[in-house]
């Protein structure tokens, strides 16, 4: 009878359990390594790349919704398809999302092991020198006269900036050099500082805001940076509710532009006052020049200075005397004349029309275009110039319901055509004014162009990640240039004691990235090594023979 050990009878159990669990492992290990091999991060990097294309080609949500409704529009079939894509808002889709944080993971998986290997390696002392160093790529053979330890403590002296090691094998001395060290830290630098610039990138986008608004200048209302309300546009991170904003108010003084002949912008500038912080509580104004590329940076805050266009002034004196004026930024239509085109609705004072319904049917439209520098081409105005020199309005005059207290948005630039459609808006002059001149309605009305001041066109972003993307996009730099400039060298040097007062002296190189330039620099660094040992003669070597 064969007898079976306790041992034998559960050894079989155990051993399939560990193949299953094996089994059932594998695929996560093999996704894992393919994952985070740097193949891979690359197949990323560029998807990631590739994945950005729309969001630079279409219109985006988070910029200007309206451009998007517009696109929508006028591409009934392609459009409703992009957008179930998240087409209209790349940077906050899914897809764009799942390539973000893949390739994080793929970069943190692959450059981790890597660091650990450099490490290592830098802890190590250069390989022994082969067998044979003849096989070599570079190799040099020479006798000399010298003695062998001193020529041994010569050779490591000179090997100066190479990490060297000395061993010895009966009487034959060999040293082991490498350099190099910093091409791998470069490379390692470089991956870890994409890394930390797609962090920095993403920390920006969860909690960073960007808003943009147009403040009159010739010390106009301002704005506060108080609410989103306050901006004209606001795009917020994804973790920004508006509630926690940097406080920061602004008011613009004056406004300078400077043009070319040919109506293009020369340089422009405003000088503002601006309060935050402490000033804030004190009440207090901080003066500054604020110029294109010239941003005002104040408490984490950047506020830039994008662009500039008038405002109109008008004033309605109505039939009992009242007046209202208003002064609204009209749309620069034509960049190099800042031919503008704009709309006012201007709602009759408190008590000329004591009922509701009266007061609506008597608010005025004002429609149209307005010219800093006339020119007039029969009773068409365009405009010549884009410096507030001759200005001067083209305007269609309505009155009726404006839609004022309709409670239904309406455009800042035009007016609803609905009113005008449903007779509830009529037009009653078509006029050109000058500033000053004024046109009188058939009630009794005066509408009086006043002129226009100049309103800028400022964007307040906040990023709190900004410094950190500077700061590694510049070691990414730095990784790059030295992963390119270092060279990986190793050299291998054999000393045997030859005749007396001689010894047999064999190098050996290796190049372990790139062979440009190994040779010259090769040859250089042997003449280095034994510079001022000679070379003994024929008859020097029989009298020693």
């Amino acid at each position: 009878m064969t007898q079976v050990s306790p041992r034998a009878d559960t050894q079989v159990p155990e051993n399939r359990r560990t193949g299953v669990l094996s089994r059932l492992l594998a695929p996560v290990r093999n996704t894992w390594r393919t994952l985070t091999s740097m193949g891979t991060a690359l197949v990323l990097l560029f998807l990631l790349a590739l994945g950005a294309i729309p969001g630079a080609l279409l219109p985006q949500r988070s910029l200007n919704e309206s451009k998007v409704d517009e696109y929508l529009a006028e591409h009934p079939t392609l459009g409703p398809w992009l957008d179930r894509v998240q087409a209209f808002d790349v940077f906050s889709s899914f897809w764009f999302t799942a390539i973000y944080v893949l390739l994080f993971i793929s970069l943190v998986g692959c450059l981790t092991p890597r660091m650990i290997e450099h490490f290592r390696s830098l802890r190590a002392v250069p390989v022994p020198a082969p067998r044979n160093l003849g096989r070599l790529p570079k190799h040099h053979c020479e006798q000399v006269s010298a003695d062998s330890d001193a020529l041994a403590e010569t050779v490591t002296r000179r090997l100066k900036g190479w990490r060297t090691v000395t061993r010895q094998a009966g009487e034959t001395t060999e040293i082991s050099g490498e350099k190099g060290y910093l091409r791998e830290f470069g490379n390692i630098v470089f991956h870890f500082s994409l890394l930390g610039l797609l962090a920095a990138v993403a920390v920006g986008k969860l909690f960073g805001y960007e808003g943009n608004v147009i403040v009159i200048a010739d010390s106009g209302p301002g704005f506060c940076t108080a609410s989103p309300a306050a901006f004209d546009s606001f795009r917020a991170g994804n973790t920004v509710d508006g509630t926690s904003l940097d406080p920061i108010c602004l008011r613009v003084n004056d406004f300078d532009a400077n043009y070319l002949p040919t109506g293009q912008a020369l340089s422009f500038a405003a000088d503002i006052d601006y309060q935050a912080g402490h000033d804030l509580a004190a009440n207090t104004w901080q003066p500054y020049r604020l110029e294109v590329n010239h941003p005002l940076r104040v408490g984490g805050n950047r506020i830039y200075l994008q662009g500039h266009g008038y405002a109109p002034t008008f004033t309605v004196t109505f039939p009992d005397g009242q007046q209202r004026s208003q002064t609204i930024q009209w749309r620069p239509e034509e960049q190099t004349t800042l031919l503008s085109s704009g709309v006012m609705r201007i709602d009759p004072p408190a008590g000329t029309y004591p009922d509701a319904d009266e007061r609506r049917k008597h608010q005025i439209a004002i429609q149209g275009l307005f010219a800093p520098t006339k020119q007039l081409d029969g009773t068409l105005l365009s405009s010549r110039y884009p410096a507030l020199d001759d200005p001067a309005v083209a305007v269609d005059i309505y009155q009726g319901d404006t839609g004022l207290d309709t409670g239904r948005p309406q455009s800042l630039f035009s007016l609803d055509p609905r009113l005008i459609d449903q007779k509830r808006l009529n037009k009653v002059a078509r006029v050109n004014l000058v500033e000053g001149q004024d046109t009188r309605l058939e009630d009794g009305t005066v509408v009086r162009f006043d002129g226009a001041i100049p309103f800028v066109n400022l964007q307040v972003s906040h990023d709190p990640a900004q410094i950190w993307v500077l700061v590694f996009a510049m070691s990414m730099m730095a990784g790059l240039l030295v992963s390119l400039v270092v060279r990986r060298r190793r050299v291998w040097v054999r000393i045997t004691p030859a005749a007396a007062g001689t010894v047999n002296v064999e190098l050996g190189g290796l190049a372990r990235t790139d062979n440009s330039g190994w040779g010259d620099e090769f040859e250089k660094l042997t003449e280095r090594l034994l510079q001022g040992y000679a070379v003994p003669t024929a008859e020097e070597k029989a009298d020693r023979g």
